[in-house]
């Protein structure tokens, strides 16, 4: 057995059409249109207007950005997150739009499953991706996966779908798409094990000191990526490194004892695979999220780009080193919940969420988010995650237990002498 699909619906359909002879237009949906990831999709969307076509958009409650992406894409029916939204939006538009507005989780819905879609591009923020995303794979769309949380939550319900329904699943995420690329054609016993880089984000020689003084204005100075907020403090916690080796753990069908993190501050190697003989193969490339959409996109072909290229002799020097677990707890409860399974990775998911808007909110301070997390995690006895049930009451549960914790621990801080404050 290979790690790419050959028999995926991608190459039966594009055997097909090379065989006619034709170039068919992909019909696009996007989920989260106006996220970092969006933004950067319709970008290599709009550099190769030829290939494809958008069909539908869904995003949260940015709607000026939404209305200058349905007069460019001019999609046939866009989602928002809520009623007030949609109405505001449907308000600025003009009749000549000629798109329908839907909101709240059934519109997320629509947009995922829409008739006509060949491929659903999945990049909503958080948990929010996880029921769009398997309302896609119900409706028989291959999925561009760049919604983490997704795997993290239901890797097991995704990929047994994915597999029922002849889904081909191409991970966006820039040290995925690496992973992905390495594997082609290799048999999962050639494999030893699996190496995702960080960053180490804005914090990497940051003191104790440094870290407990923090603010959410120094967490979201990334050194090398433009990201939406959520996953830019995840970075600098490297939690975001941890919901990563989760979601490797499910995508490639290994155990978490097989992945491994380095820290790479240059951003250039995104990930690497050693194999059983010695061999070890790396994917480089600029940090660019342009180039892991793309790839998604044209897979299995792969196609001339107009965005910057690796230019090795400038960069130099490319270094690597162990995460220091002790100064980036978050990394180690990640690993934690992912040895011990079940919901336990929805809760550190779940939690993480709540944690991360706390310290945005300078509610609490940087290092508060993995004491909290750390906190909820050992009050929850984790069951089966078999079910989607399971796994959404155990999120539903997680909210509800950080926020507690939360007031808890703001109230009498002396019981939890390592919280910082708001600093």
């Amino acid at each position: 057995m290979s790690f790419i699909p050959q028999g995926s619906k991608i190459l039966r359909r594009l055997l097909k059409e090379s065989f006619n002879g034709g170039e068919r237009v992909k019909n696009l949906s996007l989920l989260g249109s106006t996220g970092s990831i969006g933004i950067n999709a319709l970008d290599v969307i709009r550099h190769h207007q030829a290939h494809f076509k958008v069909l539908a958009l869904a995003a949260g409650r940015n709607t000026d950005l939404l209305k200058l992406q349905i007069d460019e894409f001019r999609p046939k029916v866009v989602a928002l997150c809520d009623e007030s939204h949609a109405a505001k939006l449907q308000r600025a538009l003009s009749p000549s739009a000629n798109v329908a507005v839907l909101s709240g989780p059934e519109g997320y819905r629509e947009v995922a499953s829409l008739r006509g879609v060949d491929m659903v591009i999945s990049a909503l923020s958080g948990s929010a991706g996880l029921l769009p995303t398997l309302e896609a794979i119900d409706a028989c769309k291959d999925i561009a996966l760049a919604n983490k949380e997704t795997m993290v939550m239901a890797g097991n319900i995704v990929m047994d779908k994915s597999r029922e329904k002849g889904v081909t699943i191409l991970p966006v995420d820039s040290e995925h798409s690496a992973l992905f690329q390495c594997l082609a054609g290799h048999r999962p016993e050639e494999v030893k094990r699996l190496i995702l880089t960080a960053s180490g984000g804005p914090f990497l020689s940051a003191t104790r000191e440094a870290l407990a003084a923090a603010k959410p204005a120094d967490a979201l100075n990334h050194p090398n990526w433009t990201m939406g907020k959520k996953i830019t403090i995840d970075s600098a916690s490297m939690m975001n490194k941890g919901l990563e080796v989760i979601e490797a753990r499910w995508l490639f069908n290994i155990e978490v004892g097989r992945i491994d993190v380095l820290v790479h501050p240059q951003s250039i190697v995104h990930s690497l695979v050693e194999f059983v003989d010695g061999f070890v193969m790396a994917q480089l490339g600029v940090p660019d999220m342009r180039l892991p959409i793309s790839y998604a996109l044209f897979y299995p072909e792969r196609v001339e780009n107009a965005f910057p290229v690796l230019d090795l002799q400038k960069i130099g020097t490319l270094n690597f080193m162990e995460p220091q677990m002790d100064k980036f707890p978050c990394l180690e409860l990640a690993y934690k919940a992912a040895r011990t399974g079940g919901t336990m990775p929805a809760v550190l998911n779940a939690a993480n969420e709540v944690a991360v808007d706390a310290f945005l909110r300078e509610t609490i301070g940087f290092p508060d988010i993995a004491v909290i997390v750390g906190k909820v995690l050992t009050l929850h006895q984790a069951v089966d995650a078999s079910t989607l049930a399971h796994i959404l009451d155990a999120d539903r549960w997680a909210r509800m237990e950080t926020r507690k914790v939360l007031e808890s621990s703001l109230n009498r801080e002396q019981d939890y002498p390592q919280l910082t404050g708001p600093g």
